[in-house]
């Protein structure tokens, strides 16, 4: 941005390689990782642009966290930016995820590691709920932004779709800077472009194979579930490439190494293709997310300028941190499940608020606790 000292290449790449291999826990934890670094350590950016960096996210299709990574890259260092930050926060969990098909292949055992995610889990939680609490505070400037995010946290809660959500907060959030009715917009084009089945196995190729992802990569909005919803629509039902066995482990790897749950596409495309399967499906997946920052990127500054359009910015912001307390809450049920769960999420809480230890230490400590549980009994 004009004005401010410019971070190098060099930076952004340590950065968001070192967040590609540490950062567990989906895209919820991810945003509060990168919230750490980008804004509180580094200053790269205000809280209150790096809000505007999620909300931009949220509004077109692909991997939350992977947009927000190459987000902050073009907006330190334009398109070379945009291209190293996505790069760098990709590409350690496909090679980890890529190690999994490879074992996967070999041995053919189902990829778990609930011993080490035990411990990483409670500190999860407490990584989270301090960047909803940092963030919300600059995304809560008024009443009436509230009341959007506490109904836009009750519709998602219910089962209200997220799309539909963010689209309604937006609306709302216009019409009252407006002071006017503002037309809903309509999401339909959005919805999930879900094939057929298919009464016969199609062969395999490199072609439908990267097809087939970027497909997905350029329609999905959602979470973790809607991607197995497509996986399995494509794979399983339509071209009949995976069993669902072979599915629900593949989505096992994506959810148990660091870095975008996307990555299960590496793992698929291991099993189906080998190496070349691999990076070719990772390809597939993730080549619209850099296509459509690239696109909306330059956007989002104008869309502050405009009262209007920054009204919609700002109900999908308060929409965005409802949908991570929401994230968060389901994760709690998950993570903190006995006493020691509990005591690990109180403690992260402690470290990271009164001493300010950073979030890699905090994951190497919750899994240094899950290891000593398993081992202890």
């Amino acid at each position: 941005m004009a004005g401010e000292p410019r971070t190098s290449l060099r930076e952004l790449a340590l950065l968001f390689l070192r967040l590609g291999a540490t950062a567990f826990g989906g895209p919820a934890a991810h945003i509060a990782m990168m919230e750490e670094h980008v804004v509180r350590r580094r200053g790269w950016m205000t809280p209150e642009r790096y809000l505007d960096l999620i909300g931009a996210a949220n509004l077109i299709p692909g991997p939350n966290s992977t947009e927000v990574a190459i987000h902050v890259g073009y907006d330190r260092r334009g398109l070379p930016g945009l291209v190293v930050a996505g790069l760098c926060f990709i590409v350690p969990a496909m090679v980890l995820t890529g190690a999994l098909g490879w074992a996967y292949v070999q041995y053919g055992a189902r990829p778990e590691a609930a011993w080490l995610m035990y411990g990483i889990k409670p500190v999860i939680i407490a990584i989270v709920v301090q960047a909803l609490w940092n963030l919300g505070r600059r995304a809560v400037r008024s009443w009436w932004l509230g009341a959007i995010g506490a109904a836009s946290f009750a519709a998602v809660a219910l089962g209200v779709n997220e799309l539909v959500v963010l689209a309604a907060a937006g609306a709302l959030a216009a019409a009252r800077v407006a002071g006017a009715r503002a037309r809903k917009p309509s999401a339909a084009w959005f919805g999930p472009l879900l094939a057929g089945g298919s009464a016969a196995a199609t062969p395999f190729g490199l072609a439908p194979l990267f097809l087939t992802f970027l497909k997905i990569g350029a329609v999905l909005f959602g979470s973790g579930y809607v991607l197995l919803a497509f996986l399995r629509a494509d794979f399983v039902a339509r071209l009949h490439w995976l069993t669902e066995s072979q599915l629900l482990d593949a989505v096992a790897a994506g959810q148990i190494t660091p870095g975008p749950v996307f990555t299960t596409a590496t793992f698929i495309g291991y099993v189906l293709g080998g190496p070349t399967g691999a990076l070719v499906a990772t390809a597939g997946i993730f080549l619209p997310a850099f296509v459509f920052v690239a696109i909306s990127g330059p956007l989002v500054p104008r869309i502050r300028r405009s009262p209007v359009a920054g009204g919609v910015l700002d109900g999908v912001n308060v929409a965005s941190l409802a949908l991570m307390a929401v994230v968060a809450i389901e994760l709690g049920r998950a993570a903190l499940i006995d006493a020691p769960t509990i005591a690990l999420a109180v403690v992260a809480a402690v470290l990271l608020v009164r001493f300010r230890v950073g979030s890699l230490w905090l994951v190497a400590l919750g899994a240094a606790a899950g290891v000593a549980r398993v081992l202890v009994g």
